[in-house]
């Protein structure tokens, strides 16, 4: 049963997939709408689905094309002819992250009151859209990243710092495009979809404040342990010294029009309806689960023992599908990712359970810094090595599932809408 269950499983994630395709909704989204008036069109954008979403505005727009520059993951490439790729660093951003930063910057701010600038972002968009503001350096920002990664911060306060240290996010992009018309197309990795958080919000009003952000660093005690010229540059925004990010009712938002192509709903829909084809009784029970990773594994790993002994929420054979994007707090000097995380935290917590699987794996292909989606496991996992404690206590679940070929591998699907949970129980016969 639990060869067939991971059969399943997987089934389900790639129809998961399938529905984050970002290139028929961009598609769709552009060939709907008349750009004969403009002048020029300008493609610019960052993110990890930024090769498929850039290939489809190329099949739409052709030689309409002006230019193009779209920023996106090292091996996330596509063959494309007039919008070039520039390759870097994520989720740390690198010096050619920089500089493509730059071109992208300089590309909007070109743009004139008749011509259009569309912006394609997707998930890992901050981390690919590096542009350091003064007097903060890029390997400034990179220990700002890391800091805040490692502290467990969830992504809406990660981007909260990321947009005040940074040129270009917080709606800082669409202050430099004005008064060029700005399309906006998101493939939306964020719980809640909020505009200003995809992709730390390039394009949208900018809520959070230098305030916000001065507490954040409070909040996980990591003020001094910033770089100087971070905290000088917050300091100097709350004192009003520096400008703040372009807020709601700004003018140049009238310009601006900033539309959600994907998401991990629209994922989690696709993989109900999956699993309700295979016969399995299923819930989506939320796409919008965030929190430490260990603790929303073990939350899953309950819910099976409840399904397996009472039929509550749901009866065998049950599909539970969940999404969103934990935080892992790093402990040990393992290699890992919080999906491969969660499998692990579930392997030990669903032990011994007959007829139990789950999976838990990004949509963009990769998993934290390795070459996994994420992993999957089952009640019988820890029988195969039962070593699982010592390998969770190092965060090294990498090694702990690759040793057992259970990583989920599916090479870089130019895509992200966050992460997709799948937990089956089958009916004992």
């Amino acid at each position: 049963m639990s060869k067939l269950l991971r059969r399943q499983a997987l089934s389900i994630f790639k129809a998961a997939l399938a529905a984050a395709d970002p290139a028929g909704a961009v598609t769709r989204r552009l060939a709907s709408r008349d750009y004969s008036a403009y002048r020029n069109i300008y493609v610019v954008g960052a993110g990890k689905a930024g090769a498929s979403m850039a290939r489809a505005a190329e099949r739409v727009l052709g030689r309409r094309i002006t230019a193009g520059l779209v920023n996106v993951k090292y091996g996330h490439v596509a063959k494309l002819r007039r919008i070039e790729l520039n390759e870097c660093g994520h989720p740390v951003p690198d010096s050619r992250g920089v500089a493509g930063a730059d071109r992208i910057a300089r590309i909007a701010q070109s743009a004139g009151r008749d011509d259009l600038v569309i912006c394609l972002i997707s998930g890992g968009a901050s981390a690919l859209l590096p542009l350091p503001a003064e007097p903060v350096s890029l390997e400034e920002k990179q220990a700002v990243t890391r800091l805040l990664l490692a502290c467990g911060a969830n992504i809406h306060e990660i981007n909260a710092i990321r947009k005040h240290i940074s040129r270009v996010k917080g709606g800082q992009l669409a202050r430099l495009a004005y008064p060029a018309t700005v399309e906006a197309l998101l493939l939306s990795d964020v719980i809640g979809d909020d505009l200003d958080v995809i992709g730390s919000g390039p394009t949208a009003p900018d809520a959070s404040t230098f305030a916000s952000a001065a507490a954040i660093l409070d909040r996980y005690e990591i003020r001094e342990r910033v770089p100087q010229a971070v905290r000088e540059r917050i300091a100097a925004g709350v004192a009003g010294a520096i400008p703040e990010t372009p807020k709601p009712g700004d003018a140049i938002f009238r310009r601006v029009r900033n539309t959600i192509v994907g998401s991990n709903r629209l994922a989690l829909d696709a993989a109900r309806d999956r699993a309700r084809a295979l016969g399995f009784r299923t819930l989506v029970l939320s796409s919008t689960i965030e929190g430490e990773t260990r603790e929303i594994a073990r939350m899953h790993a309950a819910i099976a023992r409840e399904i397996a002994a009472s039929g509550q929420p749901v009866k065998p054979p049950a599909c539970i599908v969940t999404g969103g994007e934990t935080t892992v707090t790093i402990r040990g000097n393992g290699l890992g990712g919080r999906n491969q995380e969660f499998a692990l935290a579930a392997a030990i917590d669903m032990a011994g359970l007959r007829d139990a699987v789950v999976l838990s794996a990004g949509t963009d292909g990769t998993d934290g810094p390795t070459d996994a989606a994420g992993a999957i496991a089952d009640g019988q996992t820890l029988e195969r090595n039962g070593d699982a404690a010592r390998f969770l206590a190092d965060n090294d679940s990498y090694h702990y599932f690759e040793s057992l070929g259970d990583l989920v591998m599916t090479g870089p699907t130019h895509t992200n809408v966050a992460d997709v949970r799948i937990l089956l129980v089958g009916e004992r016969k």
